[in-house]
């Protein structure tokens, strides 16, 4: 697989489950957003969150070039078996088109390296 670096770096932010999509979220280029039950976790750009939200700060998030094709099997698993062998924590986010990978800042050169080492590409 091909991985992309976003330039950004990202939070990950817990809200309320009854809570609206505040418009701080959709300011950048690159955000999502998903409710259950028991909260609305968004993730976006770390800049653009407010002070005092309860947010996980720091993230980079890598791009699988997509489109992906829905036949494809083991894509995650290809991508985070190698990450949990050398004990990075991930945050994982799908779309209809690809997959992204949110690592920790002080973690995106080992998690750089442990895809490289899997065979996967990784540009930025």
């Amino acid at each position: 697989m091909k991985l992309l670096t976003l330039d950004e770096l990202y939070a990950i932010v817990r809200l309320h489950p009854d809570a609206g999509l505040p418009e701080w979220v959709t300011v950048g280029p690159f955000w999502s957003a998903t409710r259950s039950d028991t909260e609305l976790s968004v993730v976006c750009r770390q800049d653009d969150v407010p002070p005092g939200t309860s947010a996980e700060r720091g993230w980079c998030a890598l791009e699988v070039a997509g489109p992906l094709d829905f036949s494809l099997t083991g894509v995650v698993a290809s991508l985070v078996s190698p990450l949990a062998e050398v004990a990075v924590p991930i945050f994982v986010l799908s779309t209809f088109d690809t997959d992204y990978l949110l690592v920790r800042e002080p973690d995106l050169a080992a998690a750089v390296e442990a895809l490289e080492a899997a065979g996967h590409t990784v540009d930025g």
